[in-house]
């Protein structure tokens, strides 16, 4: 069964601030979420958006993959395929498969973008490491700093320097992608 990485993140987030000594409000200023919705991530009473978990990630200065990982503690290096985590944004039904071992420099993660579905990353998100977008199945519009891609099955994008990104999928279907991320 995929384990619900909601109880990890919550953990991973207090424990990040915590090491840091910042408050709430100090994590709120450096990621531009509410101190009230940071709080209630911690305590599981909330589900944060991808675009929440990108702007918090930023702020850490760390994937959050590897955040979630190292609150899970995993440390195998076959990951099964029912032992994966999943994650799905309750605002837009963005799907994320955490594919890769944990600990492993680069990373896979299958994403699946329904039909409509619109989401942002700040640039903080991308300063830490490269990423690579590949489309499986549909089609995604992918802006990066004002730059428009339009991609459909089989391409493959190389994001540039880090800049404030949006994903979308204004086709009928789904839109199934695998993104590959190395730290830098």
């Amino acid at each position: 069964m995929e384990r619900d990485p909601a109880d990890a993140i919550a953990f991973m987030l207090k424990r990040e601030r915590e090491a840091r000594k910042w408050s709430l409000a100090d994590l709120a200023q450096r990621s531009g979420v509410s101190k009230a919705m940071i709080s209630k991530i911690e305590r599981r009473e909330a589900s944060p958006t991808a675009t929440v978990l990108g702007r918090l990630s930023g702020a850490f200065g760390v994937p959050l993959s590897v955040l979630i990982a190292s609150a899970e503690k995993v440390t195998e290096r076959l990951s099964l395929s029912e032992r994966q985590s999943i994650w799905t944004d309750p605002e837009t039904g963005y799907l994320r498969r955490a594919i890769s071992p944990a600990g492993a420099r680069a990373e896979l993660i299958e994403v699946r973008l329904p039909a409509g579905a619109y989401i942002t990353y700040p640039a903080s998100a991308f300063a830490f490491q490269q990423q690579q977008i590949w489309i499986l199945e549909g089609c995604l519009d992918f802006s990066e700093g004002g730059v428009e891609h339009e991609l459909k099955a089989g391409d493959c994008l190389l994001l540039g320097p880090p800049s404030d990104c949006a994903f979308s999928n204004r086709g009928p279907l789904s839109a199934r992608y695998l993104v590959v991320l190395s730290r830098s």
